[in-house]
C-alpha cells in the first residue's frame, strides 16, 4: 500500500509533542528505515500507521483508508492487511510456534484446512517447520522474531510495520532477519523499519528518513548512517 502523510502533529496530553508537522510520501512496495534519537518520534509514527493512535491533527491515508476519518467497525478489516512486528515479539506463550501462526487465521474466520496449508507454508518458507511444536520459551531469540514475522506476515498483507526488529539480536541473526524482510519486500510488500542499528542500515541499503524532536529532518532514497552517528 501507499501512504500519505500530511501535516501530522501527535500531542500527548498535556502538552507533549511527539510528532509535529510531518509529511511523507511512501510508494507501494518500498521500502523504509525510520532512524533517530529514542524519542524522535518513529514508534509514534509507525503506531499511527497501524491505527494504534490517532493524529491530532492532519491527514494519513494509507491506500484507501483515511486513517483519522476510520470508524472503529473499519478497523479489524484494515489490521487484516497490515502485519506488525516488534521487538519483543509479543508471542502467545500459552500456544507453540504453529498455533501463534494459526491464532492470526482463526481470528478472521479463515476454513481449518487453508489455516494449515498457509501455516506450513509459511513456517517451511522461514526455516521454522521443525519447531512448530515448540512453545515461544524453548526457542531462540532469533526463532521467536522469525516467528513473530511468521504471524505478521500469514495473512500476506500490504503493508509490513516492523519496530526494532533486530534490537536484542546478535549481528548474524539481525542479517538473517534483514534478508526476509527484504525477501517479504521484493514480493511487493511495503515495509517500514524503524530501527537504531546503524549496521543494518548501512548493509542492507535502502531509502532512510530521519526523525529529531517529532520532525523528519532528512530524507534519502538510499541513505547511509555514519559509523559513530546519533542513532
Amino acid at each position: 500500500m501507499d501512504i500519505r502523510m500530511a501535516g501530522v502533529t501527535k500531542i500527548f496530553h498535556p502538552d507533549i509533542v511527539a510528532l509535529e508537522d510531518v509529511y511523507l510520501n511512501v510508494k507501494r512496495g518500498e521500502f523504509v528505515y525510520f532512524v533517530g534519537h529514542t524519542g524522535s518520534g518513529k514508534t509514534t509514527l509507525l503506531r499511527m500507521l497501524n491505527r494504534e493512535l490517532s493524529p491530532s491533527s492532519g491527514q494519513i491515508i494509507v491506500g484507501k483508508h483515511n486513517l483519522r476519518k476510520m470508524r472503529l467497525g473499519q478497523l479489524p478489516f484494515y489490521r487484516r492487511q497490515v502485519g506488525v512486528v516488534f521487538q519483543d515479539f509479543k508471542l502467545l506463550p500459552h500456544l507453540n510456534a504453529a498455533e501463534n501462526v494459526a491464532f492470526v487465521l482463526e481470528a478472521i474466520g479463515m476454513p481449518g484446512r487453508q489455516v494449515a496449508e498457509r501455516v506450513k507454508a509459511i513456517l517451511t518458507k522461514l526455516d521454522l517447520w521443525k519447531r512448530r511444536f515448540l512453545y515461544p520459551e524453548q526457542m531462540s531469540g532469533g526463532e521467536q522474531q522469525r516467528l513473530a514475522i511468521a504471524r505478521a506476515v500469514v495473512n500476506m498483507p500490504s503493508l509490513l510495520i516492523a519496530d526494532e526488529p533486530t534490537g536484542n539480536l546478535d549481528m548474524e541473526t539481525a542479517e538473517s532477519i534483514m534478508d526476509i524482510l527484504f525477501s517479504i519486500n521484493a514480493s511487493g510488500t511495503t515495509v517500514l523499519m524503524a530501527t537504531h542499528n546503524q549496521y543494518v542500515v548501512d548493509a542492507f541499503r535502502a531509502r532512510v528518513v530521519r526523525l529529531s524532536r517529532g520532525r523528519i529532518v532528512s530524507d534519502e532514497p538510499r541513505g547511509e548512517v555514519e559509523l559513530y552517528g546519533d542513532l
